[in-house]
Formats: C-alpha cells, structure tokens, sequence
C-alpha cells in the first residue's frame, strides 16, 4: 500500500523513519484511535503512541456505543486498530516520559524505550485515572461489581441489590439515580456529609435505605461481591457497590507542555481534574490539540471517539493554514 502525504516538511533523524510527522498522538483509546483515523485519511503523517493503558480494559463490554452494543472493549480496540492502519498510520508501544517544543518549532516526544520522535502538531488522548475510595476491596473489584456509571452498567445489573458508597455529596445523587435501575438501593454514608432533612426525604421517596456508619471492607466471595462490612461489624448484603472515583487527566511525561488544568466540580465536590481546551480541542499551548476523558472526565466511549475526530479535524485545518502560509511566502519574489 501507498501511503500518501502533503506534509511540506523536511525530514529528521529520529526512530521511526526520520520523520517529522505531521502530527503524533499520544494514547490509543477511542479518542486517540478515531484522530488517528481522520488524520490518516486527510492523508498527513502520523504516528499513534499507545501505552496500552485503556481505562475500560477491565470492563467485560461497552455500551451506548451504536453498532458496538456489548462488544468487549478488546474486540473494539482489535477492529479499530485494523481500521487505523489502512490509512498508513503507524503505532509506538510505549509510553511518554517527555514532551516538549524544541526550537525549531516542532514537538519532541521522548519514549520509555529510549527513542524520541517529532511532530508539527501532538493531539494528546491519554485519558484519565480513576482515584478509588480507599476500602479494602475496592480496586480489585472494580469495573467488575464496583461500579460508577449507571449508563455504562445498569441495564447488566438491573433489580439487583446495589450499595452506594458516599464520599461526598454526590452520593445521595448517586443513589438516587441508580434508583431508575433497581429498586434495592442502598447508601452507605461513610464519610460523606452528614444528611439533611430534605435529603433524607428525597432518598426515602424513591424507597433508597440509609446505612450510618463507616464501611471498614468489602466481603468478596467465590462467585464475586456479597456485601460491604462496617467498621463496628455489622454487614449488609449488596450485589455491586458505586463509587465516586476522583477522576484525573493522565498527564504522565507531559508537564513539559505546561498545558492549563481545572477543577471540575459536581454537587460542591471536587470531581477531578481536566486539560482545558476549545470547543475544538485546541489547548493553550499553540499546535497541541486534546481530546477525549482527559478534557471531558465523564465522557463516554462514543462520546469521546466524536470528540478525536473534531480535534484531529481542527488540527488537520491548522497545518493546512500553515503550509498556505508558507507557500505564499514562498511564491513571492525576492525584493518584492
């Protein structure tokens, strides 16, 4: 197969062919994975640095992706790897140690495996880390019966006996929501707020229990989650537990971008944080694009998929503007 480029460029030593790619984007999830197929059809160069760190890899399947209901998120990254390739772009098994704009202009991207590559423009999809609630049993049930996102997973564990566990105030909305999903809901207060009257009221007229006291584990079975035990012995019986992770954008190797990061805020309480980025996915450093949970932290995988392919689209629009540029100062006579 031909793989073509426009990119005016020239070329450089590096480890993947000399190139200065026309854009190199850094995670291989859907965001990433969607960019890179639009930026290969709009028939630049580029390089797709996956670290094979996708948030859902736990997970048994996805879903409210159409055409992809229930697939497993394995199946789903196989077939649009297979998609990605088609149109030239290549893939870098590794990880970003560093990042930054060297002085010609272009971007350096150094690898765990010692390489560093170069590109005009970065688009960086590396996603989030879920910061789990502290309770022994958490992180190794999770994604299994521990659960944050009833979009994700309700329908799979409808009528169900479900906890909630409150490290905030967001658990009282957690509850209630996942209330449309079985009516056996119960919040743990844990350490979240003390309950007012009023919120007391809401949680009772959608039949939601109310647990005082602080949860000290979960008790796991053979066939996965009984229950949740608090810490003065007593034990309830649920079949999944919700969570309220901290959600955090995966910056690992990038601070030499120096991009500009937020808090987002849900119900008074800090949710995590996010790249900040146009409407477009341009951030505030000038050629580096986002896209995906790393600029939206409760993003979904279509979601996020629709938001690589506007970011590689603005980006592809950015080198187009720059090699007109170019080209008209390079049409103008000497002297004139």
């Amino acid at each position: 197969m031909t793989t073509h480029t426009r990119s005016t460029e020239s070329r450089s030593a590096d480890g993947h062919g000399g190139q200065v790619h026309d854009a190199v984007v850094v995670g291989g999830g859907a965001a990433g994975l969607n960019a890179a197929l639009t930026l290969g059809r709009a028939r630049r160069t580029v390089l797709l640095i996956d670290a094979g760190r996708q948030r859902n890899a736990p997970a048994h399947s996805m879903h409210n992706y159409l055409g992809h209901e229930g697939i497993a998120p394995a199946d789903f990254l196989a077939l649009a790897r297979r998609e990605v390739t088609r149109f030239g772009t290549r893939t870098a098994e590794a990880s970003v140690v560093a990042a930054q704009r060297a002085a010609d202009g272009n971007f350096e991207v150094a690898l765990d495996d010692g390489t560093v590559v170069r590109a005009r423009r970065l688009l960086l999809a590396t996603g989030l880390v879920d910061e789990l609630p502290d309770v022994p049993g958490v992180a190794e049930r999770w994604a299994r019966e521990v659960l944050h996102c009833p979009y994700c997973h309700g329908w799979e564990v409808r009528d169900r006996a479900i906890g909630v566990l409150a490290t905030g105030p967001v658990g009282v909305e957690q509850a209630l929501l996942w209330s449309q999903w079985s009516d056996d809901i119960t919040l743990f207060t844990h350490t979240g707020p003390r309950l007012d009257d009023p919120a007391r009221a809401r949680l009772a007229a959608r039949d939601v229990r109310v647990v005082e006291g602080r949860v000290a584990h979960l008790d796991v079975g053979a066939d996965g989650l009984d229950g949740v035990v608090l810490a003065d012995g007593r034990r309830s019986a649920v079949r999944h537990l919700v969570v309220a992770p901290r959600f955090t954008a995966r910056l690992d190797g990038l601070a030499g971008l120096d991009l500009e990061t937020a808090e987002l805020r849900l119900f008074g309480q800090v949710a995590g944080s996010y790249v900040v980025t146009d409407p477009q996915g341009a951030t505030s450093v000038a050629g580096v694009y986002a896209a995906g949970n790393i600029t939206s932290l409760t993003e979904t995988v279509i979601g996020s998929a629709a938001a690589g392919l506007k970011a590689a689209a603005a980006l592809n629009l950015d080198l187009i503007t720059e090699d007109t540029r170019r080209a008209v100062a390079a049409a103008v006579p000497p002297g004139v």
